[in-house]
Parts: structure tokens; C-alpha cells; sequence
């Protein structure tokens, strides 16, 4: 059962960094942010807050880095250093300029949208009754056989007849001639062995003469691939079933909360009154690719 993963509308850390540092103000010096968390550090007397530290942190974890007193400390330098140098780009007037305002703005309604979106999945949470609907639904499509095989992989056709040769003479010695013959690895060892498998994820010759074969029966003729000439055995078959609820609970819940965001939004998108007023303009052709 395949399970969509898409990521959610996220800030990125740039962007909160910059919207932490980046303060537009009147004078020289950017106010400070009113908040009420405490401070981790203060630059020119301005606060780092302690809260944007922890969030900083988080993320990071998030994508792997671990949250460490070394990471934090590493946090709160890189803010540092951002805050003395927004400073000097309001000292210049930087601040002021259609450019940075812009793109201000753009990051102040990227971290907006971002907590609507985080509001919203906090109001409307994933239910029991909605991941057990979903997951009845998605079993209900999950239809089709499985098959228990092994196989032997030779390089030459010739090599295959003799093989199925053997076997008639001696069905029985099938794991032992896969191991004594076979030229892929991952099965050999096995005696040939495949485990269960799904017809559709093989290469369609393969796929195709194994579904023709009788359990316990083996195939008569070589099978060609773009692999070599295969030799295969069916040992038995089974319905297609559908992993336990539990096992996908995580990856349902995580795909049913995008889907309701990604509705939720659509409809908010669709309300509102959007006019294209001009395309952006065609980046000009480089003269590479206009040369014949």
C-alpha cells in the first residue's frame, strides 16, 4: 500500500533568522522585538530571544542535527552576528530601500502563513474514526496475488536447458543447483530463493511466466530477460493483504493531515479574488543556445 509523503507549508530557517534579525526601524538602531520569553543573549541590548533559540533548535533536530549545548551555542553566535549585522544595514538605510522591503515582506507573510497552517493542524487533528475510514478505503483497492518463487540465473540459454533437464530428473534439487549455478547473488545463497513477491515489481518476462506456472511446478523453457535466461519455481501463492492499521497509523495520519490542509487551503484560495496582472518576463536567451 502506497503511502503519499509530501512536506507541509514550512518556514525556513533562513527565513526565521532573517525575521529575527531583520527589524525595520526609524532610527539607526532596529527596535527590539516585543515578547515576553526571556533572553538567551543580548546584542547592543537587543534580545535574542530564548524562545526563537528553542525553536531554532527544534528544527534542527528535526532534520537530524542533535540538540546539544554546542548546537545552541552555535544558535545563538549565528543570531548574534546577524543582529550586529542588521544593524549596520539599518545604519545605512538599507532597511528603507523597495528591494529589502519586499522581501521582508514576503518573509513576514511566509511566517504568518506558517503558523495559520500549524493553527490549523492543531484545531483540526487526524481522529481515530478518520484514520480507520481511510485505512478501509485504501484496503478495499489493495487486490492482486503474491508469489513464492525462486529462480536460477544463468548467462547462456543453453545453460538453462540443461538445468531444466536435471530437474525433471530431479525436481527436488532445485535450492541446490540454484546455489551451484546461479548468477545472482542476492538469491543464491538462498538456494534461490526470492520470498514473496508481487508480479507487477518484476520485469515483465519474469513477471509474466511466473504467473502462468502451476504451484510446485517449475518453468520448461528458459525464461529471457534483460538479466540472462532464468529458471522458475512457484512454491505457492497468496492474496495480496493490506499491513496492519498499526503499522501504517504514522504515515495514514501524516497523509490524512495534508490532505485536510491542502483542501482547507484550495478552499481559502478559491474565495479570495486573484488577478494575473502580468507574467514575469522570459529570461533571455544565451547565445549558446542560440547558436546553430
Amino acid at each position: 500500500m502506497k503511502l503519499i509523503k509530501s512536506g507541509l507549508l514550512l518556514a525556513s530557517v533562513a527565513s526565521l533568522l532573517a525575521v529575527s534579525a531583520c527589524n525595520p526601524a526609524k532610527d539607526a538602531k532596529p527596535a527590539a522585538p516585543v515578547s515576553t520569553a526571556p533572553a538567551a543573549a543580548t546584542v547592543n541590548g537587543t534580545a535574542i530571544s530564548q524562545r526563537t533559540v528553542d525553536l531554532l533548535a527544534k528544527q534542527g533536530a528535526g532534520g537530524g542535527r542533535p540538540d546539544t549545548p554546542e548546537t545552541r551555542a552555535a544558535i545563538i553566535d549565528q543570531l548574534a552576528l546577524q543582529m550586529v549585522i542588521a544593524d549596520e544595514a539599518v545604519k545605512k538605510g538599507m532597511d528603507k530601500t523597495p528591494e529589502v522591503q519586499e522581501q521582508l515582506e514576503v518573509i513576514r507573510q511566509s511566517v504568518l502563513a506558517n503558523a495559520y497552517v500549524q493553527d490549523y493542524i492543531k484545531a483540526n487533528p487526524v481522529t481515530d474514526e478518520m484514520l480507520k475510514a481511510e485505512y478501509e478505503r485504501i484496503k478495499a483497492t489493495v487486490t492482486g496475488t503474491e508469489y513464492k518463487a525462486r529462480h536460477i540465473l544463468v548467462e547462456k540459454e543453453a545453460e538453462a536447458k540443461d538445468i531444466i533437464a536435471k530437474l525433471k530428473k530431479d525436481p527436488g534439487a532445485f535450492a541446490k543447483l540454484a546455489t551451484e549455478k546461479s548468477k545472482d547473488p542476492g538469491s543464491k545463497v538462498k538456494g534461490g530463493d526470492l520470498g514473496w513477491v508481487d508480479v507487477r515489481g518484476m520485469v515483465p518476462e519474469f513477471g509474466a511466466a511466473l504467473s502462468k506456472l502451476e504451484k510446485g511446478k517449475f518453468s520448461e523453457e528458459p525464461v529471457k530477460t534483460q538479466f540472462g535466461y532464468h529458471v522458475i519455481l512457484l512454491e505457492d501463492t497468496r492474496p495480496v493483504e493490506a499491513p496492519p492499521l498499526e503499522a501504517v497509523k504514522p504515515q495514514l495520519s501524516q497523509q490524512l493531515q495534508q490532505q485536510n490542509v491542502k483542501k482547507h487551503l484550495d478552499t481559502l484560495k478559491a474565495a479570495a479574488k486573484i488577478e494575473i496582472v502580468g507574467a514575469a518576463p522570459a529570461a533571455p536567451a544565451s547565445a549558446a543556445s542560440g547558436a546553430k
